[in-house]
């Protein structure tokens, strides 16, 4: 880089705009989303926590699913409501590496949790009468603990990777946290062994856990078309609904963001996609699981009551 002759010791954080008007705006409708997101998983592992009726396998892996997503959505919108209502968006170096660090540890945690609820409907699919034997408090235990470990030491990788590369001069970020992307856009070098690195966390992070959950889909469906009645089909199906719609949108969301060419790659649609899984879809969650969960809406009203 011409003329870059200092170690960057910060960064600026751009965000979505300047206008002082849309900034505004931007902190009320984040604001309102971080509300509903504090709110709704809250509510959610409280519910799990209280009702003997949802202490199941299932509801285990949903309310550890509602903890992390307080935590994810907790790492960035703080942020990025100061980003709108301050001048000051500038960001430490230090800070930046935290930010960076927790928010792919519980990223990828994420993804591999869902990976393991994808196994769990398999089994209650397949063993409907043998669910709650198969599914032992120390394999669901087991499952949920290697997703934290598995996704926070790829973390520890991707982290130490990235932050040894060389920032010198220009320390603008067109974005409202520290993300991959712009990143290593604003990386004075790259070298071989750190693309070695990023293709091994997208395969292990999320190619692995996608083709998991691929397969394990495949055999749920087998085994549905193997019901004789439609009712019994739908009911079946009905179960992995939710979590169905929940992994679409959360690895489709990041498979789009760092799976795509660099030739097509676009910041400003960056921007939009990462605000989607990063602030949008903690929020999303506990409706998808809620909603259309007659268990979870009678826990709900029980404890109103």
């Amino acid at each position: 880089m011409e003329g870059a002759n200092h170690t960057v010791t910060q960064f600026i954080l751009v965000g979505f705009t300047t206008d002082p008007v849309v900034q505004l705006v931007l902190f009320v409708v984040f604001l309102g989303i971080y509300s509903v997101t504090l709110l709704g998983n809250t509510t959610l592992v409280v519910l799990i926590c209280k009702d003997s009726r949802l202490q199941t396998p299932m509801y285990f892996f949903i309310g550890n699913l509602a903890f992390l997503d307080l935590w994810y959505s907790s790492v960035y919108t703080p942020k990025i409501l100061v980003i709108c209502i301050s001048e000051d968006k500038n960001i430490s170096f230090a800070g930046c590496v935290a930010q960076f660090f927790s928010s792919a540890g519980l990223a990828y945690s994420e993804c591999f949790l869902l990976a393991a609820m994808a196994y769990d409907r398999y089994v209650a699919i397949s063993k409907p009468l043998f669910y709650c034997q198969a599914m032992s408090i120390k394999l669901i235990a087991f499952l949920v603990v290697a997703s934290y470990l598995g996704g926070f030491i790829n973390s520890s990788f991707i982290t130490k990777s990235t932050f040894a590369l060389k920032f010198c001069g220009d320390n603008i970020i067109d974005d409202f946290f520290c993300d991959l992307p712009p990143l290593v856009k604003l990386a004075c070098g790259r070298n071989d062994g750190y693309q070695a690195v990023l293709f091994f966390i997208l395969a292990s992070n999320v190619i692995i856990p996608t083709v998991f959950i691929l397969a394990s889909y495949f055999i749920i469906i087998i085994i549905i078309s193997r019901i004789r009645s439609t009712q019994g089909r739908l009911k079946a199906f009905s179960t992995c609904s939710s979590h169905l719609i929940s992994v679409t949108l959360y690895y489709g969301s990041i498979l789009y963001t760092y799976a795509c060419p660099q030739s097509s790659y676009s910041l400003d649609r960056n921007k939009i996609i990462s605000t989607f899984y990063t602030v949008v879809f903690p929020m999303l969650n506990p409706m998808i699981y809620s909603l259309r969960n007659k268990d979870v809406k009678e826990a709900f009203y029980k404890f109103l009551k």
